[in-house]
């Protein structure tokens, strides 16, 4: 297998540690962005040269620009820019602060459009590459308790798709993996929970919060499994536009899909009564 070279943001924990440890293993190089530099020295002091690290806050704009320009010029290639860093902000969203939601949307959605923007020009004069962002069980289905999590994620995911299509004559592939829940840090070290307000204990949103505070939970994802499915994808060709991970996203994300599909259904007559008659001129929009 020819060696590849991929950038992968936040790689000291969670999926993008594990991403890194397999690639690494297996002789591949990787670029990748920690926000605290000394978070990932045993990997750099294991595998030398081939880890390439950079400091990285993915809500610094400027910052990733900066990053993904040192990389592509440093290393002459990269194959596959993987879109992993951010976090959950769970919590009713009466109960969030501003603060907290003008963070998670900088990190998870404006953080992760301005990398894939910033990598384009640098795989389109490449001729080709990969791109995998990593969204979640909740990119497609909605849980009370994860509003702001859920708006990243379905954002990014639109944004995502629209852009797969744009790039597809340049030979950029796109990847949107949804992970259910898996056996990392996210529950304790890689969630935030805003502050709480009583009336909201009668309220399913609450049940986030308890779930997040109940430190027996044990997720039922494997995440060395499915990070190799996500590496294994840059085989597939053409790239696969969604990866499910996990029997609770595939359940979640079927029981949501199901319910929107029989909702349209209902509304089809309703729908198209709304168009102008046959006799006059109108415009069809494929998607």
């Amino acid at each position: 297998m020819a060696q590849r070279t991929w950038f992968i943001t936040g790689i000291n924990s969670g999926f993008g540690r594990h991403m890194t440890e397999q690639l690494l293993e297996r002789g591949d190089r990787v670029a990748g962005t920690v926000r605290n530099i000394n978070s990932v020295d045993d990997l750099k002091a294991e595998y030398g040269d081939l880890l390439w690290t950079a400091q990285l806050d993915v809500t610094d704009i400027p910052a990733i620009y900066k990053v993904i320009d040192q990389a592509f010029s440093g290393l002459g290639k990269i194959d596959v820019v993987v879109s992993n860093a951010g976090y959950g902000l769970f919590g009713a969203a009466e109960e969030l602060t501003i603060e907290q939601i003008t963070h998670q949307l900088n990190t998870n959605l404006s953080g992760s459009i301005h990398l894939i923007r910033a990598s384009l020009p640098h795989l389109r004069a490449l001729g080709g590459g990969r791109i995998i962002q990593l969204s979640t069980v909740g990119g497609q289905a909605a849980f009370p308790g994860g509003s702001l999590y859920h708006a990243t994620k379905w954002g990014i995911e639109g944004f995502t798709e629209a852009v797969m299509k744009e790039v597809a004559p340049f030979n950029i592939g796109v990847t949107i993996v949804e992970p259910g829940g898996a056996r990392t840090n996210f529950r304790h070290h890689g969630s935030k929970i805003g502050p709480k307000l009583d009336a909201y204990e009668i309220s399913p949103a609450s049940g986030a919060r308890r779930i997040l505070e109940d430190s027996k939970a044990v997720s039922l994802g494997d995440p060395a499994k499915m990070v190799k499915i996500m590496i294994d994808s840059v085989d597939q060709h053409p790239a696969p536009k969604r990866i499910v991970l996990g029997s609770d996203s595939y359940q979640a994300i079927h029981q949501a899909l199901s319910g929107r599909l029989q909702d349209l259904e209902a509304q089809k007559e309703q729908a198209f009564s709304t168009d102008y008659p046959e006799d006059n001129p109108s415009v069809t929009y494929k998607l």
